[in-house]
């Protein structure tokens, strides 16, 4: 996946996520019901990463009460989730830029989805702690991006179920395919342990893997204190 830069990329970004992850709405489900464990009624919740507003709308349809800050850097994502929000867009405040912009908070939870496996290990571990340092303690984090093993080839053989995926859809065979290189060159994925590993250093505990499909995996965990 790449990040959309222009308003064409942006507006057929909703179509193209949900061809790429499987059960993505599942996932935006799941998101809110862990959320909600922990997230009081009228919390408020940050986002990361909230540009296009999939999981915005699927957060405030299902708690209304709740009230968010979305982070984002790209102006035409942003412009895009105040269209996919709808009515809903009156519960969020959206921000342009990276973490270190966003409000101190404190929140009551926060969501990254499909966010961290654009970062390097230790702009991704900073980023976490930014996110830590702005929730109250014993709030939840739930995040969900590519992450796999790597070891003795393996990252060919789950990007190639991933890539298979995709071309029994809509997707062809040479653009899955070339999927395949881009991540593989661009993509700074880490494997799932490393990616728990992470979570603890940037102060997060009870780390729980909820969510595996092919090359994408969800944790939820809690801010430590």
């Amino acid at each position: 996946m790449s990040i959309p830069n222009n308003p064409g990329e942006a507006a057929s970004y909703a179509k193209r996520v949900t061809a790429q992850v499987p059960a993505l709405a599942d996932l935006h489900r799941m998101t809110g019901i862990l959320m909600a464990e922990h997230v009081p009624d009228k919390g408020r919740v940050i986002v990361l990463g909230a540009g296009g507003g999939l999981e915005l709308r699927a957060l405030a349809t299902r708690h209304p009460d709740w009230q968010f800050d979305g982070i984002d850097p790209s102006p035409s994502m942003l412009a895009q989730a105040v269209q996919t929000l709808g009515p809903h867009a009156e519960k969020v405040i959206l921000h342009q830029g990276y973490i270190d912009t966003a409000p101190t908070g404190p929140f009551d939870g926060a969501v990254c989805l499909l966010t961290l496996h654009f970062l390097p290990r230790d702009e991704r571990l900073q980023t976490l702690r930014e996110l830590a340092s702005r929730l109250r303690p014993g709030a939840p984090l739930v995040v969900a991006h590519h992450s796999f093993p790597k070891e003795h080839g393996q990252d060919d053989i789950w990007l190639r179920r991933n890539a298979a995926l995709g071309a029994s859809g809509n997707t062809s065979k040479a653009h899955a395919e070339q999927g395949i290189r881009t991540m593989k060159e661009r993509l700074p994925a880490l494997s799932p342990e490393e990616d728990e590993q992470v979570l603890r250093e940037a102060g997060f505990d009870d780390i729980r893997l909820f969510f595996a499909a092919f090359t994408f995996k969800g944790w939820v965990s809690r801010r430590s204190g």
